[in-house]
């Protein structure tokens, strides 16, 4: 009963957990005003601003920082992995997200490929520079102040 406990009043895991969702359904609802159309690829996939990731592993880092104390080592995995999703989204995913396009494009073009594809590759994979930032600050300024 008391890892259960321990579970559910843990704020590193439910925080970055509430700020995920949080940004998503901002994505979802940006999406809906914009485009005048639902998409709920908004609400779990990727791409788009602000980016989640970022701003999950940054309010994940902060959080740990206050919890454990900013000399920690667990504090520096969290800032480490936090670097390693920020690079991994705007450079090995985004550009994933820039070939699926580009194959896209060559797979529809009429007469140069015969083959059939059953659907589209997913484009928005990654983000662009301003999005990682936009959403680390996002988690920083949660995970430090919430």
């Amino acid at each position: 009963m008391e890892i259960l406990s321990d579970i559910v009043n843990n704020r590193c895991l439910w925080i970055p957990f509430f700020l995920w969702l949080s940004i998503q359904l901002f994505k979802f609802f940006y999406e809906w005003f914009v485009n005048k159309k639902i998409n709920f690829h908004r609400l779990l996939g990727a791409g788009g601003m602000p980016s989640s990731h970022s701003a999950v592993v940054c309010s994940l880092a902060a959080l740990t920082g206050r919890e454990v104390g900013y000399g920690s080592a667990e504090f520096a995995m969290a800032v480490i992995l936090a670097l390693i999703v920020m690079y991994d989204a705007c450079g090995v995913r985004r550009a994933a997200g820039k070939q699926a396009s580009i194959l896209n494009k060559l797979i529809s073009t009429p007469g140069l490929t015969n083959l059939e594809i059953q659907e589209k590759l997913t484009e928005a994979l990654g983000h662009s520079p301003k999005q990682v930032f936009v959403g680390a600050l996002i988690g920083i300024i949660i995970g430090t102040f919430i």
